[in-house]
């Protein structure tokens, strides 16, 4: 199932990731695990924030996707379900 997800990272933790230069690799180990559709990154609520859009396959998954920005970043890990257009036109038809 095509997923939203919005990472909100706890500044100092962020910070510290930023300066010891392991922020890179994090998001790379998501990409590579998650292999996002995109992913983009900003600022909301005046914390660093990036979100994605990738296919979750299972629950699975949400574990060893999460507990990387728990653990480093002290960070909310929010997933939603999402749709893109035919979705979204395939469930209208169903109405």
């Amino acid at each position: 199932m095509r997923m939203f997800l919005k990472v909100q990272m706890e500044v100092e933790a962020a910070t510290r990731r930023i300066k010891d230069g392991s922020m890179p690799k994090l998001v790379q180990d998501f990409t590579e695990a998650a292999k996002p559709e995109g992913v983009w990154f900003t600022a909301l609520d005046g914390k660093r924030t990036m979100v994605a859009v990738f296919d979750l396959a299972s629950p699975a998954q949400i574990p060893p996707l999460a507990e990387p920005f728990f653990t480093a970043l002290n960070a909310t890990f929010e997933l939603t379900p999402a749709m893109d257009a035919a979705d979204l036109q395939t469930g209208l038809s169903n109405l």
